[in-house]
């Protein structure tokens, strides 16, 4: 928020201070926001809730981000409730905006609370916001059971696998670690984490290489493919050159031919093409083995 702790709670009095809404005054309200856009309307209606959004941010302040931080996301969540809300479904504001402050203030502590971001799901979120909680009640039983047991257990009551589990007690574990960090210094020499990150992509050349090749392959295939008739170049292309290949049987019946001939034709068609890039790359016969 930007203030100083002495104007944080003053704010924070102010808005305790705020009077309560009647239901028909809330109603009210409500239309006149709707209906007029009415921003005094919306000042008293959020006015009047703002100690709902510190009462649920309080509950978000163990996550180690600054309270007015999380009051303000709340706030963003409450003005979304406010322009979302019908008051023509006579359920009170309060009730409604409940969802979209903590909502917004879970979204904020996701994408703040470490720099590597964690899951977006409404299963991983529930997990992130959940486990702590659980993982208390059950750390007295950790001495007497296998700490895979208290995973499944956890990873039951909140719909996910025991691997996430274990993935987000890791990660709430222990704090982020920069690849910069130093592993040894001496007066010579230093390493730091990321000197030892294992990099499995091919080298620039390496994939170079490999679409120089890959396309030399196709244009010798294509030339091949010249010495086929109609029939054999149908059946190569439909069984050999497509992700899905046809089958013999659907090949057969498409060609009014049974499958064994089908097989025939395609082996045949295989030998003359191997035939044709051999005499034209003699030196390449590993590429038509």
């Amino acid at each position: 928020m930007g203030k100083s702790a002495a104007s944080r709670r003053d704010f924070v009095r102010a808005a305790m201070r705020a009077p309560y809404l009647e239901r028909d005054e809330e109603h009210e309200l409500a239309i006149r926001w709707r209906d007029d856009r009415d921003q005094a309307a919306l000042h008293r209606l959020t006015a009047a809730h703002m100690r709902l959004v510190i009462a649920i941010a309080a509950r978000f302040r163990n996550f180690g981000l600054p309270m007015g931080d999380l009051i303000q996301e709340g706030h963003v969540g409450l003005l979304e409730a406010a322009a979302r809300f019908e008051p023509d479904r006579e359920v009170r504001f309060s009730t409604y905006a409940t969802w979209w402050i903590r909502a917004s203030i879970q979204d904020y502590i996701l994408r703040n609370w470490s720099i590597v971001r964690g899951g977006t799901s409404s299963s991983q979120k529930a997990l992130f916001f959940n486990l702590r909680r659980l993982r208390a009640r059950l750390a007295q039983s950790l001495d007497q059971r296998p700490r895979q047991a208290v995973f499944t257990e956890i990873a039951t009551a909140l719909g996910v696998t025991p691997a996430d589990v274990e993935l987000m007690d890791s990660r709430l574990s222990g704090p982020d670690t920069s690849l910069n960090a130093p592993i040894y210094e001496s007066e010579t020499d230093a390493a730091n984490r990321q000197d030892y990150l294992v990099d499995s992509v091919p080298l620039p050349d390496e994939r170079v290489g490999e679409a120089i090749d890959r396309e030399r392959r196709l244009t010798w295939l294509g030339s091949a493919l010249n010495v086929l008739n109609e029939r054999e170049l149908r059946i190569v292309r439909e069984r050999r050159l497509q992700d899905d290949g046809a089958t013999l049987e659907a090949l057969g019946e498409s060609l009014g031919i049974s499958k064994e001939r089908v097989r025939q034709i395609e082996n045949r068609a295989l030998d003359k093409l191997r035939e044709a890039l051999l005499r034209e790359h003699p030196d390449r016969a590993s590429f038509v083995s």
